[in-house]
C-alpha cells in the first residue's frame, strides 16, 4: 500500500490531494475489494477539506476503523455508488444471511458493507447461546427435581435454590447475577429464551460477545439491584433484565435511526417485539401479585424487567450506535459508565443500611 500511496506524496507529509487520490483509484481500484473500493471513493467524494490521510487508507486496508476515518466518511452527504448488499445476485445462502443480519442491527450502509467484508464467524455467536444452554438446563433440571415444569415458582421447594435472589439473602452477592438461571416456569423461560435469541444472536455476530455480553450482564445486576431498592420485600428470578436491556437497546436503535434502517419488515417487527415483551411484563405483574403460594414471602419482582429496559436506552443505545468504534472515546459513554456506576454503589448502600432504617418485616428465609 505504502508504495502506491507515497508517490503521490513526494513530501511525506502524510497526506495528498482528493484528485490525486482519485487518479490513484482509477488506476488501481481493480486490484481493490469492491466494497473496500466503493468506500475509498466515498472518502475522496466527500472530504472537505481536499486532501487524504495515509493513515485512513492504512486502516481501510487492514480492517481497522478509527474515529477520524469514521468522520471523514461521514462528512457531506456521500453516495454509495454501487448496489446495496442485499441487491446483490448469485449469493449463497450463507451470504444473505450475513446481509440480513446487517439490515436488521445497523444503519448506514458504509457500516453493513464494511461488517460484511469483515465478518468471519470466527468466533461464533457464543456467549448469547452459551448462557441459553445453561439457563434451559438448569430449567430442566430443577423441572425434574421439583417435578414441575409450569409455574415452578409456586413449589414451597422453589425459594431454597441457592441461584435465586432472595431479599434475606442480599448479602450473598453472587444471588444478584445467578438469579438468571432460575425461572418462574416454562412460560417465563420460553419468552425470555426466543427474544434473546431472536434479538441477542444476531446483535453479537455484529457487534461481539463482549459489546453484548456486558450490554446483558449489566442489564441483569441493574435489575437485581433496582428490585432491591424499589420492591425490596420481592425475590427475583429469570433472565428479563437482561433480555430486556438487549431489546430496549436493539429498538431504541431502530427508532433513532429509522431512515436509515432498511431492514424488511421493521414496523411488523418492532410491534410484535414490543407485544411479546409487553406480554411477558403482564404475566410478571400478574404474578407478583397473584396470592403466594408460600406466604408471607410474594411471588418474583416485576421491576427487574425496569431496570433492563433502563440499562437498554442508556448504555446499550451507545454500544449498538458505535459500530466498531472506540467507546472509550465517546464522552456519552463515560456519562452513562458513570450513571450507572453511581446506581451500583447507592443501591449497595441502600441494601447494608436502609433495610434496617426502614424497619421492615421482611419475609423468613428460605
Amino acid at each position: 500500500n505504502a508504495e502506491v500511496f507515497f508517490p503521490f506524496d513526494p513530501e511525506s507529509t502524510g497526506y495528498i490531494s482528493t484528485e490525486k487520490f482519485q487518479n490513484l483509484l482509477q488506476r488501481h481500484g481493480a486490484e481493490l475489494d469492491p466494497h473496500k473500493l466503493e468506500v475509498l471513493l466515498a472518502l475522496a467524494d466527500n472530504n472537505s477539506d481536499g486532501k487524504i490521510c495515509y493513515q485512513d487508507f492504512v486502516n481501510l486496508m487492514s480492517n481497522k476503523r478509527s474515529n477520524s476515518f469514521r468522520q471523514a466518511i461521514l462528512q457531506g452527504n456521500r453516495r454509495l455508488c454501487s448496489k446495496a448488499l442485499l441487491e446483490e445476485s448469485g449469493l449463497s445462502l450463507s451470504q444473505r444471511l450475513i446481509r440480513h443480519v446487517a439490515y436488521e442491527t445497523l444503519p448506514r450502509e458504509i457500516d453493513r458493507k464494511w461488517y460484511y467484508d469483515s465478518y468471519t464467524c470466527c468466533p461464533p455467536p457464543w456467549f448469547m447461546i452459551a448462557i441459553t444452554i445453561v439457563e434451559v438446563a438448569f430449567f430442566l433440571y430443577n423441572g425434574v427435581t421439583l417435578d414441575r415444569f409450569v409455574l415452578q415458582v409456586t413449589h414451597p421447594l422453589y425459594l431454597k435454590n441457592s441461584l435465586v435472589y432472595h431479599p434475606q439473602l442480599r448479602a450473598q452477592a453472587w444471588r444478584y447475577l445467578t438469579y438468571i438461571f432460575m425461572h418462574a416456569g416454562i412460560e417465563h423461560l420460553g419468552f425470555n429464551v426466543a427474544l434473546q435469541l431472536l434479538v441477542g444472536v444476531p446483535l453479537e455476530m455484529v457487534h461481539g460477545a463482549a459489546r453484548i455480553g456486558f450490554v446483558y450482564i449489566a442489564g441483569v445486576v441493574a435489575g437485581s439491584l433496582a428490585v432491591s431498592v424499589a420492591d425490596m420485600t420481592a425475590p427475583v428470578v429469570g433472565s428479563s433484565g437482561g433480555v430486556y436491556a438487549l431489546i430496549s437497546a436493539h429498538l431504541a436503535n431502530i427508532v433513532m435511526n429509522w431512515s436509515g434502517m432498511r431492514c424488511q419488515f421493521k414496523l411488523l417487527r418492532m410491534a410484535l417485539a414490543l407485544i411479546c415483551m409487553s406480554f411477558e411484563f403482564g404475566r410478571a405483574v400478574w404474578l407478583r401479585f397473584h396470592p403466594s403460594a408460600y406466604p408471607p414471602c410474594p411471588h418474583p419482582s416485576f421491576v427487574a424487567h425496569l431496570g433492563g429496559v433502563l440499562v437498554g436506552i442508556t448504555l446499550g443505545v451507545i454500544i449498538l450506535r458505535n459500530y466498531e468504534q472506540r467507546l472509550q472515546d465517546q464522552s456519552l459513554w463515560w456519562i452513562f459508565i458513570f450513571i450507572y456506576v453511581v446506581f451500583v454503589l447507592f443501591a449497595i448502600f441502600w441494601n447494608v443500611f436502609a433495610y434496617n432504617l426502614l424497619d421492615l418485616k421482611l419475609p423468613p428465609p428460605p
